[in-house]
């Protein structure tokens, strides 16, 4: 428990919220990318204990949330597909496409499986070989060296019944945008531990330089927050833009090279739709031609669509940190986790979750 228990320190909280309100000598306006620090952020009431001064803009860090809903759609018409077994993580399950969700598609019979690893879906692959078995690969480049080694996997045992729906997103392309945008108000970054984990540090710096934005690689603990709001307002005050590492138990500066080296060899860069952020160039992860055998895009291919967000949800302005989840007319009301008209109240790290378990009356 020391990286839990000392990391939730209220003594340390404290002080450290202290020495960041007599920073706050003006206003400042700092983005946390991950979800899960989203959630810290609410739970803790981290925003509270740093004063009014500080506005905490949370971005697109939730790879459900993120994922389009053609995406979604591609994943339900195969599950509906005989013959295919269609496994996905848990969160994906209940959220909402243009012709519903994967549960209400399991519920009318089609064949879906919760996995907890994309090795689990290469097993059923391996036991029922009568059957396709499609895993829907969701997640930033944290995931993605689990979904390459079900690929490698898959091809050392020669599985022909095997493919993944590739929805694995990048974040430095995201993150570009946002700082890109004319209306652009983030003065500073706390990145994602857990990406920069895998893919260390190095696509951070042309950022940091490009958008004259410090970004801070920060944990998902309270303190880990708190320090890492700390030193992007110690950079701000000093004038600096550069790529701290305030995870430094974790990340590396140049992450976890198998991991790397295992991503690059299954999959290739490509452009890719974000849910409320379009098409970003090069932010998406699709197997590689000596691999396209594993792609479930070429092998199931589906009839696009024209695919619409419910007019009630807001979750496009939410994943650009534009608005909060308790601005939009729906929340907690025709929106809950019951019943959720969009990706971030279903998904353990979106953002509309998080406000609605932390911040609606009990």
């Amino acid at each position: 428990m020391e990286y839990v228990d000392a990391f939730r320190d209220p003594a340390l909280a404290r002080a450290i919220a202290g020495r960041i309100r007599d920073r706050l000598k003006t206003p400042r306006t700092l983005m946390e990318i991950c979800g899960g620090q989203t959630h810290a952020i609410l739970r803790y009431g981290i925003e509270a204990l740093a004063g009014p001064a500080l506005t905490l803009v949370h971005g697109p860090g939730c790879p459900v949330c993120v994922t389009p809903l053609a995406l979604i759609d591609h994943a339900v018409a195969l599950a509906r597909t005989p013959g295919v077994t269609l496994c996905s993580f848990g969160d994906m399950l209940r959220v909402p496409g243009s012709n519903g969700d994967l549960h209400a598609a399991r519920a009318a019979g089609g064949a879906v499986r919760m996995v907890y690893s994309p090795l689990d879906a290469v097993r059923l692959a391996r036991e029922d070989p009568a059957r396709e078995v499609v895993l829907f690969a969701v997640g930033f480049e944290t995931t993605a060296p689990t979904h390459a080694a079900a690929v490698l996997a898959a091809a050392r045992e020669g599985l022909g019944n095997f493919s993944l729906l590739s929805a694995l997103v990048r974040v430095p392309p995201a993150l570009d945008q946002l700082l890109a945008a004319p209306d652009c108000r983030i003065e500073g970054v706390l990145a994602a531990g857990h990406v920069c984990s895998v893919m260390g540090t190095a696509e951070y710096l042309p950022l940091a330089a490009r958008h004259r934005v410090p970004i801070v690689v920060t944990g998902f603990e309270p303190l880990d927050v708190l320090c890492g709001i700390e030193r992007c307002l110690a950079q701000l005050d000093a004038g600096r833009a550069e790529v701290e590492n305030a995870y430094a138990r974790v990340v590396r500066d140049d992450g976890n090279v198998a991991a790397r080296d295992a991503v690059a060899a299954v999959f290739e860069v490509v452009d890719r739709e974000w849910r409320g952020l379009g098409v970003l160039p090069a932010s998406g992860l699709a197997p590689r031609p000596a691999y396209a055998r594993f792609d479930a895009a070429r092998r199931h291919p589906c009839a696009p669509a024209r695919a619409r967000e419910p007019q009630a949800c807001i979750a496009g302005e939410i994943l650009r940190g534009r608005r909060r989840p308790d601005e939009c007319a729906a929340f907690g009301t025709r929106c809950t986790p019951e019943h959720p008209l969009g990706a971030p109240m279903v998904s353990g790290e979106g953002a509309c979750a998080a406000y609605h378990r932390y911040r609606v009356p009990a």
